[in-house]
């Protein structure tokens, strides 16, 4: 078995504990020794240097819709119900091959931000364009990343009180079908999976109380994990105040969608009883802070969700809500917006970090497995070159956290190497940027007709 050795980082376990000058022993796929100091001699191990560089666990994305990347930059200075509107119609075309080269450059751009393991939310599925869940499934599989897909789905259109149109939505049988088919396809719980699947609704603006209900009931009958939209705008509190006489998450929990077993993605407008309940079911929160400026929808009290005891993880969100950005980008992101907002002490850049890893295993319920360096977990790491420049900041961490992201010198999945010295090495970078690229021109030809 293959034994390989990092040696002289700075190792930030976000286990509580950090090793200065430290060494990380990994063995297959998982990590066998962590500690202070010089690395043990172990015959015929592979060493990796780590000099001047700081060690965290692989980042984990918590929300993402990987088809977006061919539709970035459109809709520009919309809310996020106009830019809804306006996207649907070009989205209604899109097909497999365009799935395929989006999801390829969109993985591509996580594995190049220190993403291990990424959650997509792909939840419109046209007639008669081919296998669209596959396509990302394949893509995952290329790349090398650990993938937490999750089946969404739409059924109430615009003739039904929804915002979609209803060329976009399917019907309650047919998604409930399809839902179980994949999950049986594909989802994969034994420990060290690189391929779990969850259960998606979209929101609750686009898919009815049955849809949610039986959506949970077929989730929790195959022990698969739920994730919706909620609480993303005012507007969204105004809906479903409107439609339902209850906030959004007061809706959630009278139909048994808060739970251990759910994470949500969002979650800008809470009420305090809103953060108390999500503590109290600890259901997670999927934190996008880009996406939420980009969009105007405002800043989420990830801080109070956190000293709470609620799960909350990050996510970029689609790339047409959050053109280009990297997942860890948004640590930053997250520390600078809490702080505008609630001051220099609402959150550190360790705390930052635990949510970018940690935290968001939590919404996976992979926490078992990933998010910190510990013996026993998966050698998901990160290896980030922290000298030069950086060096002019005495904490590896801080310096991480709050500038211009420091160059990634190696990623691994499972003891893999998939990015060395900020490249991809599973498949050619430039490739992967030119099917992300051939994605939008494809679906913009297909859209002409309702653009």
């Amino acid at each position: 078995m293959t034994v390989r050795i990092i040696e002289n980082a700075h190792v930030a376990t976000v286990a509580g504990a950090e090793y200065p000058g430290g060494h990380i022993v990994i063995t297959g796929d998982k990590i066998t020794a962590v500690g202070a100091g010089p690395a043990p001699h172990i015959e015929g191990a592979e060493r990796i240097d780590g000099t001047g560089c700081l060690a965290t666990p692989g980042l984990v994305n918590t929300h993402h819709h990987l088809y977006q990347w061919a539709s970035q930059g459109l809709a520009s200075d919309n809310t996020l119900f106009e830019w809804l509107v306006t996207l649907y119609r070009p989205w209604s075309k899109m097909d497999a091959e365009v799935v395929s080269g989006a999801a390829s450059a969109g993985l591509g751009w996580l594995l190049k931000s220190g993403c291990t393991t990424a959650s997509d939310h792909h939840y419109i599925f046209p007639k008669g364009r081919g296998d669209l869940f596959a396509a990302e499934v394949d893509a995952a599989a290329e790349l090398g990343i650990r993938f937490n897909p999750c089946r969404g789905s739409m059924d109430r259109g615009q003739s039904q009180g929804g915002l979609p149109p209803d060329e976009v939505v399917e019907d309650l049988d047919t998604i409930l079908a399809e839902t179980a088919d994949v999950i049986d396809r594909y989802h994969d719980a034994s420990f060290g999976s690189m391929l779990r699947v969850a259960v998606a609704p979209c929101s609750p603006f686009s898919v009815s109380k049955d849809l949610l209900v039986k959506s949970a009931e077929l989730a929790r009958a195959k022990g698969v994990r739920l994730h919706t939209h909620l609480a993303e705008t005012l507007d969204e509190e105004e809906h479903t105040l409107a439609q339902f006489g209850m906030t959004p998450v007061e809706y959630m929990d009278t139909i048994g969608w808060l739970g251990p077993d759910v994470w949500l993605a969002h979650c800008v407008h809470l009420h305090d009883t809103d953060i108390k309940r999500l503590a109290e079911t600890q259901t997670g929160t999927a934190h996008c802070p880009s996406s939420n400026a980009r969009l105007g929808a405002g800043i989420a009290r990830v801080s109070d969700l956190m000293r709470a005891g609620a799960p909350v993880g990050l996510g970029v969100d689609g790339s047409a809500s959050a053109e280009m950005v990297p997942l860890v980008g948004e640590i930053r992101q997250a520390v600078y917006m809490q702080r505008a907002r609630y001051g220099p002490t609402a959150l550190t850049a360790r705390q930052a970090l635990e949510a970018g890893t940690l935290g968001g295993a939590r919404c996976l319920g992979r926490q078992d497995e990933i998010g910190t360096i510990e013996v026993g977990k998966l050698a998901d790491i990160a290896l980030w070159k922290v000298d030069g420049f950086y060096a002019a900041i005495d904490d590896p961490v801080v310096a991480f956290a709050f500038g211009q992201t420091p160059p990634l010198k190696t990623l691994l999945v499972g003891g893999r190497t998939v990015v060395q010295d900020d490249a991809l090495v599973t498949v050619p970078q430039d490739e992967v940027g030119r099917r992300g690229a051939a994605a939008h021109r494809r679906l913009m030809k297909l859209a002409e007709e309702v653009l």
